[in-house]
């Protein structure tokens, strides 16, 4: 059976049930395929080496019913941390040494930037290199719904290297895109607040291609 952006019904529930189990955020689970489920379709995708894309057919079923377990960026990581791979765009959660929750993200372009904007009522222009670094780093401060900073609105942002945070943003596409910070899905932002605490460890990582 293959279920298309849009689709409804008992398979969509299904299939956002199976994806919730395995520490997929899929949003609700109202039988509807919206983009919620779609971006945490692309995160299972992604992490069984299968190629990103909205149609679930029969390559994502069958991974499904045994799925690849995520192996660690850090194996000897603290129990509770996050983990971002740059290579495959990927958030990991984890909670007591266990993976509670995967999610897409969108990281840096890499794309150079100049931005002339109004910033603390002087129009100002800022420059950036569009990277997330690798390296080890902890959460830092927060804040809670829209964040206004100088390069745009962050939503739920919690800040780990300096003002690169993950944040919820309306556009988190298959490719990075970001200025620096670590795009999430609207819904998974909502959510990441209550899982990941101050001064938890972050490691962002680069991964060899499979």
């Amino acid at each position: 059976m293959k279920l298309k952006l849009g689709a409804k019904g008992a398979a969509v529930k299904q299939l956002q049930t199976r994806l919730k189990e395995l520490g997929y955020e899929p949003g609700k689970i109202d039988g509807r395929y919206g983009g919620a489920t779609m971006t945490a379709v692309w995160a299972f995708q992604k992490v069984q080496g299968i190629k990103p894309s909205s149609t679930v057919a029969s390559k994502t079923w069958q991974a499904l019913e045994e799925p690849v377990a995520p192996k660690p960026l850090v194996p000897r990581g603290k129990p509770d941390r996050a983990e971002v791979d740059l290579t495959r765009q990927l958030l990991f959660l984890y909670k007591g040494g266990e993976v509670i929750l995967i999610s897409h993200v969108s990281s840096g372009s890499g794309v150079p930037y100049t931005e002339k904007t109004v910033w603390q009522g002087q129009e100002r222009i800022f420059r950036g290199d569009s990277k997330t670094p690798p390296g080890n780093f902890k959460t830092t401060w927060r804040r809670s719904g829209w964040h206004k900073s100088y390069l745009g609105e962050l939503y739920n942002p919690i800040f780990f290297n300096g003002g690169i945070a993950f944040h919820g943003a309306l556009s988190v596409p298959l490719y990075p895109a970001s200025h620096g910070c670590v795009r999430l899905p609207m819904h998974v932002a909502e959510e990441l607040p209550k899982l990941l605490g101050t001064g938890v460890p972050v490691h962002v990582r680069r991964t060899a291609r499979a």
